[in-house]
């Protein structure tokens, strides 16, 4: 995961972004402290034509592969439930935005 910060300057506001490769995953807006994730990840956020400059220390609260819990489904497939943002991988939490699996695990 990486913090950047928009240092474009003109249309662009100076916002923070978190990039996990090129998927936007939460930003903070200019002039604000608490950041906005979003449900599901922006695919490709495009840098193109844009400046930006990494941000140290992270002021994002990056989520660890020990937080996560694997769960399968009742197909056989394996599903993430973070429990923290009462979020799950599954289909059914993809459409309906609640499942069974963070039922059981939040």
């Amino acid at each position: 995961m990486e913090a950047l910060r928009e240092t474009t300057g003109g249309q662009f506001p100076p916002h923070i972004y978190l990039l996990d490769g090129n998927n936007l995953v939460s930003y903070i807006k200019s002039g604000e402290s608490e950041p906005f994730y979003f449900k599901n990840p922006i695919k490709g956020f495009d840098k193109r034509g844009r400046k930006f400059a990494t941000v140290t220390p992270n002021p994002f609260k990056v989520k660890t592969q020990s937080n996560l819990i694997k769960v399968k489904g009742s197909n056989g497939k394996e599903y993430t439930v973070d429990p923290d943002a009462k979020t799950c991988t599954c289909p059914g939490y993809t459409f309906r935005g609640t499942c069974k699996h963070v039922a059981e695990y939040v």
